[in-house]
């Protein structure tokens, strides 16, 4: 097959993946088939006499990935823009554009290459366990962008992502690797062989395709809301996120959100949820109960006997000597300190808790392999900076209420993790509360996606989510990640409604990501089949 053919059939492989992936509507069952063109591509590559195949399978499949990630994060570029111009910008977006590609292109390559050694059954094996480690590895490493996970990809039809309950999203990405192997092997017996032969494969890949989707479909229509309800409050004060920390002062901003909060909120509700970086004062957590603005969220508060405010803040911890590698030194007031992206819980009571944005954005919030780095920290500090950007916290943490409510603090980014949050699930979160501030990408595709990955949390830990955006998309997701209220985007509002506090633990938030981490050994094991029969069995 020419080159032109094999780049073509990449492309459409790129093209199919773009049109599945959120927030294109009714879609999504296209990823269950849309990487047969590239395996055809590289079927025909292999059975070829070129002296480079495996530069010619890696160049293909890179194709097929690198326009696949571009198109569905063009929207990175927006946020580097802004700030840096075109020049910056377009050199620095292809580092996500490119990375995740690299990755999944490096996957068919090993595949590729395994397949010369073993039988074609477990080279499939091979290309699941490679493809799923190395999407583990874009959730687990410094550079971590889990943005691109196979399984994300179901949230644009939730429905049929029911049993992410038990998986998590790794159990989606299985399912579409494998339906897409079934549909190209189903297409060459179809093109090679005759009578019952030419359907047995087709017939396997329809009960792959077809029972999790019947097991899906029956739980999303016999699926009942549980726990007790409360009443919630989200806000979205629409304030400029390139004006909000030079233009606006804290106080000003802090009256929108109050008199947001004050419009629809009852004598009864219990939580009032305000996005990320709310307050942007960098208050000291040690004195934060003196600062006026604490005091006018008491004030605020006094209103409502029951209830509990969760918003975002710049938060400040100091150190009398360099306690953590992220922290600073101010030369003029002679202390260390971090700065962090944080949740804070403020009461009817002097009871004040925070949680440290974890899953910092890399390069952004956090320069990657920070200890690895850390010889350079003198010089980042004559720079008035350090190796290790924003500060964070090591494990999850649940945000209790005096009355007893727990609640998962999830800040922007973060809501990419399932393990993480089902961690916080498992140590007693009721319901999930994500504070983000999505207007940085502009009114672009990110800010969908970003919102419809939410629903999946949902659905792995069967809790309620109420999610503050600063400048949309607010919403409340119930158990089976149904959004059932929404704001618009760029609209100063607030929602109001009943959530439930669900205590029931799934068997994904006992779990976590087994499903990655045995996959993950299993690619070690096979990667070793390659160097053993190419060198050491020679």
């Amino acid at each position: 097959m020419a080159k032109t053919q094999t780049n073509l059939l990449a492309l459409l492989s790129a093209f199919l993946l773009w049109l599945a992936w959120p927030p294109i509507p009714f879609t999504t069952p296209l990823l269950l088939v849309a990487l047969v063109p590239l395996f055809i591509a590289l079927d025909k590559i292999s059975k070829t006499d070129l002296k480079k195949q495996g530069k010619r399978i890696f160049l293909t499949a890179g194709l097929t990935f690198l326009i696949w990630n571009s198109a569905s994060i063009y929207w990175v570029y927006n946020a580097i823009s802004a700030y840096n111009g075109a020049i910056v910008a377009i050199p620095v977006s292809l580092i996500p554009f490119g990375l995740g590609a690299l990755l999944m292109t490096f996957a068919f390559w090993l595949y590729y290459r395994l397949g010369k050694y073993v039988n074609k059954k477990i080279a499939y094996l091979g290309l699941i366990s490679f493809y799923i480690a190395l999407e583990y590895l874009q959730q687990t490493w410094d550079l971590a962008f889990p943005w691109m996970t196979l399984g994300n990809g179901l949230a644009g039809m939730h429905q049929l992502a029911q049993w992410y309950e038990y998986t998590g999203i790794y159990g989606g990405s299985l399912w579409i690797l494998a339906s897409n192997i079934l549909a190209f092997e189903a297409y060459k017996k179809f093109k090679t062989q005759t009578g019952y032969l030419k359907f047995r494969t087709a017939g396997t890949w329809a009960l792959v395709v077809v029972i999790p989707v019947i097991i899906s479909l029956t739980k999303y229509f016999t699926a009942t809301q549980k726990g007790t309800p409360s009443n919630v409050v989200v806000v979205q004060p629409n304030i400029d996120p390139y004006l909000k920390l030079t233009d606006i002062t804290p106080a000003e901003q802090i009256k929108i959100l109050t008199h947001l909060s004050d419009s629809i909120a009852q004598p009864n509700t219990e939580y009032f949820i305000w996005p990320e970086t709310a307050i942007p004062n960098y208050a000291d957590e040690d004195h934060i109960r003196s600062t006026p603005d604490f005091i006018t969220l008491q004030n605020f508060l006094s209103k409502y006997k029951n209830g509990t405010l969760i918003t975002g803040i710049e938060s400040v911890k100091v150190y009398a000597d360099k306690k953590t590698i992220t922290a600073k030194y101010d030369d003029r007031q002679g202390f260390y300190f971090d700065n962090f992206n944080s949740a804070m819980q403020v009461e009817n009571s002097p009871n004040v808790q925070f949680y440290h944005k974890s899953k910092l954005v890399p390069g952004v919030e956090k320069m990657p392999f920070p200890k690895v780095f850390s010889f350079l920290d003198g010089v980042f500090a004559q720079l008035g900076g350090t190796v290790g950007g924003w500060g964070w916290q090591e494990k999850p943490s649940v945000l209790y209420a005096q009355s007893g409510i727990g609640v998962a603090p999830v800040v922007c980014y973060e809501s990419l993790w399932g393990d993480w949050i089902g961690q916080q699930v498992k140590d007693g979160a009721q319901f999930i509360a994500i504070i983000t501030n999505d207007g940085w990408w502009g009114n672009t595709s990110g800010k969908d996606q970003h919102q419809m990955y939410a629903k999946l949390r949902a659905i792995e830990t069967r809790r309620d989510i109420a999610r503050s955006a600063n400048t949309g998309i607010s919403c409340f997701i119930n158990q089976r990640g149904d959004v059932t209220q929404s704001t618009k985007w760029w609209t100063r509002t607030a929602l109001k409604g009943d959530i439930n506090l669900n205590d029931e633990i799934t068997f994904y938030v006992k779990s976590g990501d087994i499903i990655a981490k045995v996959l993950s050994l299993l690619a070690v094991l096979l990667t070793l089949v390659i160097p053993y029969n190419k060198w050491i069995k020679k």
